[in-house]
């Protein structure tokens, strides 16, 4: 399955793939306005989508993951506590979207 052009799988191997991939881990780690600055880095990131369910997933706490800081998560989880696989919630989504 696809969101755009980029596959969802399962395992974690989408994280080689990442537009984030020679940047500092680090600075993805950081506090208040530097975090939107830091989401600024995931826009144009081929998996995009892939971080972001894995974050969701795995209910990480902290860091920017797939472009949401850790607060975003939190509301979209707490919004939609019944999801259990985000790769298919943002398929559909992503479907929806594009008006399919």
């Amino acid at each position: 399955m696809t969101i755009g052009a980029t596959p969802i799988t399962a395992d974690s191997s989408w994280a080689t793939r990442g537009a984030c991939v020679s940047m500092d881990p680090d600075g993805f780690f950081v506090q208040g306005a530097e975090q939107h600055a830091v989401k600024a880095a995931c826009g144009a990131c081929p998996v995009r989508a892939e971080c972001l369910a894995d974050a969701l997933d795995n209910r990480v706490d902290f860091g920017v993951w797939g472009g949401m800081t850790e607060r975003e998560r939190r509301r979209l989880l707490r919004r939609n506590p019944d999801v259990r696989d985000w790769s298919e919630a943002l398929r559909r989504a992503e479907k929806q979207a594009v008006g399919g």
